[in-house]
């Protein structure tokens, strides 16, 4: 009976998150450089993106941008199905990805935080170096590419346990690092491909916690150094 349904806000009224308004601040700063925003454009814009509350004040931001439909709204259910893989299905968000490319010539670039990795990523350093951070970032697809050009540069990409990497980059006088390939992936975790290639460069894989988890793992372990020093006292004083 429809008596009984209760009212859904339309999707436009739905509230952002946090990772929503950041994916717009990466599509204006891309438009930046692309040259599609002067200055004043572009600090208005981000002005509004931050203090946006839902989808519907979100939207008009980017609608004469490329990548537009990275932010959208998500369907809303009456329906509450099983989260496939816990959190990783939260992260597998579809859409354009929120910064596409990056490049380091004498400088650097970096992709760290609440971050949308799209389906393909192009990054380029020379003499320079650039950093891709994946612990805490979203993906547009379940596998993703980034394709790494390094000369006389580097580039270091960071990702969470559970990831499976598979590394295919050609290096000539340089190289790209394989540790971390061969761990299978959690169910329902992304697929990074890293590809390209590195001249007197290199491509860095490296697999570490989310600062968040460290933070808690370490918080964790000095709680139990405590309560064991607490049980020795209470021993000592029960001889």
């Amino acid at each position: 009976m429809t008596d009984d349904l209760p009212d859904l806000p339309a999707a436009a009224d739905l509230r952002a998150s946090d990772a929503d308004r950041e994916r717009v601040a990466e599509q204006l700063r891309d438009a930046l450089a692309e040259g599609r925003l002067d200055m004043e454009e572009f600090g208005e814009r981000l002005d509004a993106t931050y203090q946006a509350r839902t989808y519907g004040e979100l939207a008009p931001i980017t609608r004469d941008l490329p990548g537009a439909a990275a932010v959208a709204p998500p369907s809303v259910s009456l329906v509450k199905g099983a989260a496939e893989s816990g959190s990783w299905a939260e992260r597998i968000v579809g859409g354009q990805g929120s910064s596409t490319w990056g490049v380091a010539v004498m400088s650097g670039f970096e992709r760290k935080g609440r971050w949308t990795v799209p389906e393909r990523f192009d990054c380029f350093a020379f003499w320079g170096g650039g950093e891709l951070d994946l612990r805490d970032a979203y993906f547009a697809e379940r596998e993703v590419t980034i394709n790494c050009v390094a000369v006389m540069g580097g580039i270091n990409v960071i990702v969470p346990p559970g990831v499976e990497v598979v590394v295919r980059g050609i290096g000539v006088m340089g190289g790209f690092d394989h540790r971390e390939e061969g761990e299978p992936g959690e169910p329902g975790a992304p697929r990074v491909v890293i590809t390209g290639f590195a001249f007197w460069g290199g491509v860095g894989v490296e697999r570490k916690l989310p600062k968040a988890e460290r933070q808690r793992l370490k918080e964790a372990r000095r709680q139990e150094r405590l309560e064991r020093r607490q049980a020795r006292r209470e021993l000592g004083r029960g001889h």
